[in-house]
């Protein structure tokens, strides 16, 4: 016979091997053998509220709800048969190494359980899934012009019509607010629903080099999302399970606690109007956890519900096990601002339809004559296009710092500078 035992640990199953004569004690004594719960630790009871109370000790427990107190007791008197399930708590910790279970423990026989379990779908049995409610990132402000520039790309030149996405570069504050002050677009390929990143590690090291010498780093990803996107038969979903899956790998990726993950929409009025919409996430706890552990699945059939992630080992949401998670457990909102950063965002930016060439560095320095040179320079997209022509250990980062500082070019790099524009 197979006993199910629901603990604050999640969903297990103990096997009952000479179940016509089982009584309680016996019940106890397997529990504390194949689930290494002590057996005089033990609180029984088919009362699901046995698990909402604080107990520390069994007469406290017994005192809220009816517990399989009577030792003696058969367990066919008390009504319990294959499949029941039981509400265990335990006022002492398990043992550290308890014995494993017998092998008909995850391989029963008869109608319940046909399937094998191993050790890891029993541990993937207790992971539950709870809505995060407070961010480890308290807010996020954009650069006013970097994200005027990334919208508005998306809005005239791809009229929301595929997805586009660049990573977020900033400053994270010591009371956990983020401010992003440019964003880079690697070179990417995307459809409605998918958006590949075709990373370039040489020009990554050279954003790494420029935002190092700016005093930067990288604090998140923001993409957005087609008009056109997959619908989803059961509701409206914030982020698909694909967007998921690449955010959690992102933010992973990023070892960042207060990274964020921004979302630029279309969304139209009752009237017909449609308005550009911000919004920041982080992705929980959980959701990290169950992307390192492997448990995410982040390859997904085309057929897939957006709206549901899927995870490879049965979890318990709401009470229930399930492979499928809404996807908005996975999120954790964050608030958003906008300010005024320090570097401009008037130069062409890089990896979009029109590729950008030295001719745009000569068309931009010969419109803006009237500024000091480091003004005219204090641009991301120009840098970047600057450091592909000098040496990423010592004169990006060297130039980089010049712009955060606000001094004076030294005359060497103004020198190159124009050479290169003249050049064009």
């Amino acid at each position: 016979m197979i006993v199910r035992i629901r603990s604050r640990e999640g969903l297990e199953r103990v096997s009952i091997p000479e179940s016509e004569s089982a009584t309680v004690a016996t019940l106890r004594s397997l529990i504390e053998s194949q689930l290494g719960v002590p057996a005089e630790a033990q609180i029984l009871s088919v009362d699901p509220k046995l698990l909402l109370s604080n107990s520390n000790s069994n007469s406290n427990s017994e005192a809220q709800v009816s517990t399989l107190s009577d030792p003696s007791a058969s367990l066919s008197s008390l009504g319990l048969s294959h499949g029941s399930l039981l509400y265990l708590s335990s006022s002492l910790p398990r043992l550290s190494a308890p014995p494993p279970p017998p092998r008909s423990a995850f391989a029963p026989a008869g109608s319940f359980g046909r399937n094998k379990m191993t050790i890891d779908d029993l541990i993937a049995r207790q992971i539950r899934i709870t809505r995060q409610e407070n961010p480890h990132c308290v807010s996020a402000s954009f650069d006013r012009a970097s994200a005027n520039a990334f919208q508005l790309y998306v809005s005239q030149t791809l009229a929301f019509s595929i997805k586009r996405g660049g990573f977020l570069y900033g400053h994270v504050a010591s009371d956990s607010s983020l401010s992003v002050q440019f964003i880079y677009e690697p070179p990417q390929h995307a459809t409605e629903d998918l958006l590949t990143l075709l990373r370039d590690p040489h020009e990554e090291r050279l954003v790494h080099a420029i935002a190092s010498g700016l005093g930067m780093t990288c604090v998140g990803f923001v993409f957005t999302q087609a008009v056109g996107r997959k619908k989803s038969d059961t509701g409206e979903y914030t982020l698909s399970a694909r967007e998921v899956a690449q955010a959690a790998a992102l933010h992973a990726e990023g070892a960042t606690p207060e990274w964020v993950t921004a979302v630029v929409k279309l969304e139209v009025d009752k009237d017909g109007g449609a308005d550009v919409h911000f919004e920041a996430f982080q992705m929980s706890d959980m959701c990290l956890k169950l992307f390192w552990d492997g448990l995410l699945e982040t390859d997904l059939p085309e057929d897939a519900d957006p709206r549901l992630s899927r995870v490879n080992k049965e979890v318990v949401v709401a009470g229930k096990d399930t492979k499928e998670v809404d996807n908005d457990f996975f999120l954790v909102p964050v608030k958003i601002s906008d300010h005024q950063g320090p570097l401009q965002c008037t130069f062409p930016i890089e990896n979009r339809i029109t590729t950008v060439t030295l001719r745009a560095l000569k068309s931009h320095l010969d419109n803006s004559k009237n500024m000091p040179f480091v003004k005219r320079i204090s641009d991301f997209h120009l840098l970047l296009l600057l450091s592909k022509f000098l040496d990423v250990n010592s004169d990006v980062p060297a130039l980089a710092e010049c712009v955060k500082n606000q001094g004076n070019v030294p005359e060497g790099y103004q020198l190159l500078i124009e050479s290169l524009a003249a050049a064009s």
